[in-house]
């Protein structure tokens, strides 16, 4: 890392002057410039270059300061829901392109923090495995608790050198750049950069204390203790420090490997499956979430102790989390709110989801929430039954006679980013990336249905009464004749007359149709905010 690193002065200078050259050249070329004649539409059409053009500049610069510069690229290169994809895509790459702390200076923090390393290990290599933007990882061998078995093999992660200082002084310079920020009335109307911020640097002082990301790692391990597909590296706290994690060396098959996970006879679709449900479970049950599931920090291990027949099933696996520095909470009116807006969306109801997106606070004081429902049900039914890759790219007719047909709405743009959203939208967001790469054809709400009706029936365990009656019912409010066949069922009166083979088939078939309309309800569910977003985009010509 540049001697940048340590001059506080040069850094935060650094910083502030490269916000304010984004800043100028947005006020220049976006507010004044493309108000003149004839100019309009000129600067609309380099915008994506112009971006692409910052992006790559910012991301050159993360790599050569480090610190809190590579994570806040890292955060950007996830929000695929609000940023364009020429600054998405260039910031991608600060996933793997950390430099690493030369190993004569990451080794001296370990023997302050350890003393005789000796003492502790066989041998800890030299060169990383790993390098992130506040530590980064060696592999190592403890020594042997008896003379008759090796030592186990482990992976030890270290704190950068100076890091905290160096995030004190990159958060200070941001802190300013994000006051610049809500000067612009549009973004200050609809997000509270320096609360945003505010909750990024509480994450990052986290992610420091390697106390905390200890108590995290053990808190999830003991969520999926009764999963056998879920696995969370075992720490060694006797090894640990506030700087140094210690842990169990679980080496195994990047997630995002495809042609590796599909050579050991793993269907990659499972896979999709067991990480969106690994997700669902964290969020809408335990409403404590890993919130940084990128390729890195997500692997896949066969397993050698389950029998199976390669001849009709995909070997056994385990998913492995590891990484457990940040980490996201639910607030419970959240997680109650986001249950709202899926049923909602499962009815087709442009009301309650307006009223689930108004208590979840996506909009600003004053909107029209009638119009906005209006909106909303137009969406809501020319979406219904796409995939969510179609959605993720519309088409740019519909894009506009969309925008036509509300722009009166997009021109006002009556929306905010909720805070709580920051980092639970980011996860959200590369867990779908995630398993859309791994199953194009997934179906996420099967989990989505799973986990609603299952937390509606606690609820209803703990009180039945009529209002909660009303609240699981519209997960049974299927189509007519579905319907009927439930109600026909539960009083006795359903007779089915066929073979076993027959109804085994029928089922099948049955299973199929409702997957696929489940996948649709999913899709319009998560992609509502983003097209009114994206619209957005679609600027009022001159």
């Amino acid at each position: 890392m540049s001697s940048l690193s340590t001059d506080k002065n040069g850094r935060y200078r650094r910083i502030l002057i490269f916000f304010g050259g984004i800043i100028l050249h947005v006020i220049w070329w976006d507010l004044f410039i493309r108000r003149l004649p004839l100019l309009g539409n000129r600067v609309l059409a380099s915008r994506p270059t112009r971006w692409r053009r910052w992006a790559g500049r910012f991301r050159r610069l993360a790599i050569e300061m480090g610190g809190v510069m590579i994570k806040l690229g890292q955060f950007l290169s996830a929000r695929v829901d609000v940023l364009p994809p020429e600054i998405t895509e260039e910031l991608q790459g600060l996933q793997d392109e950390v430099p690493p702390v030369p190993s004569w200076i990451i080794f001296e923090t370990l023997r302050i923090e350890l003393g005789d390393l000796s003492a502790r290990f066989v041998h800890v290599d030299e060169q990383p495995i790993a390098a992130a933007s506040l530590g980064q990882a060696h592999r190592g061998q403890l020594l042997p608790v008896s003379e008759n078995e090796p030592g186990e093999s482990v992976v030890i992660k270290i704190q950068r050198p100076h890091i905290e200082e160096i995030v004190q002084v990159d958060l200070a310079a941001l802190r300013v750049v994000a006051r610049w920020i809500m000067r612009y009335r549009p973004i200050g109307r609809r997000a509270d950069v320096p609360a945003l911020l505010e909750e990024f640097a509480v994450t990052l002082y986290e992610e420091l204390d390697y106390g905390q990301e200890i108590e995290n790692a053990a808190r999830f391990a003991a969520i999926f203790a009764d999963d056998d597909g879920i696995y969370a590296p075992r720490i060694y706290r006797e090894h640990c420090t506030s700087r140094v994690i210690v842990l169990e060396d679980v080496e195994a098959i990047k997630i995002t490997d495809v042609t590796r996970i599909t050579a050991v006879n793993i269907n990659p679709a499972e896979v999709a499956d067991r990480v969106l449900d690994a997700y669902f479970r964290q969020i809408f049950r335990e409403r404590f979430f890993h919130a940084d599931p990128h390729p890195g920090n997500l692997f896949i291990r066969p397993r050698d102790d389950v029998a199976w027949d390669p001849e009709t099933e995909s070997c056994p696996f385990v998913l492995i989390f590891i990484d457990f520095g940040m980490m996201g909470r639910v607030p419970n009116f959240v997680g109650n709110n986001l249950s709202k807006l899926l049923v909602s969306v499962t009815q087709k109801d442009a009301q309650k989801l307006t009223e689930a997106y108004r208590d979840l606070g996506f909009f600003l004081p004053g909107a029209d929430l009638e119009r906005i429902t209006e909106a909303q049900a137009v969406l809501l039914e020319r979406i219904w039954g796409r995939k969510l890759l179609d959605l993720a790219r519309p088409d740019p007719q519909e894009v506009q006679e969309l925008g036509k047909e509300f722009r009166d709405i997009l021109f006002d743009f009556p929306f905010q980013i909720p805070q709580d959203f920051i980092y639970l939208g980011r996860a959200l967001g590369m867990v779908s990336g995630l398993v859309s790469l791994l199953d194009p054809e997934i179906n996420p709400w099967y989990q989505i249905e799973k986990y609603g009706l299952a937390l509606l029936k606690e609820q209803m365990a703990e009180g039945p009464g009529e209002a909660l009656r009303e609240a699981i019912r519209p997960y049974l409010g299927l189509p007519g004749r579905i319907q009927r066949l439930v109600t026909a069922a539960e009083n006795g009166r359903l007779q089915l007359q066929t073979s076993d083979k027959d109804l085994h088939r029928r089922l099948e078939r049955v299973e199929k149709k409702l997957a696929q309309l489940n996948w649709s309800i999913l899709a319009a569910a998560s992609v509502i905010s983003a097209t009114l977003l994206f619209n957005r985009k679609q600027e009022k010509k001159p």
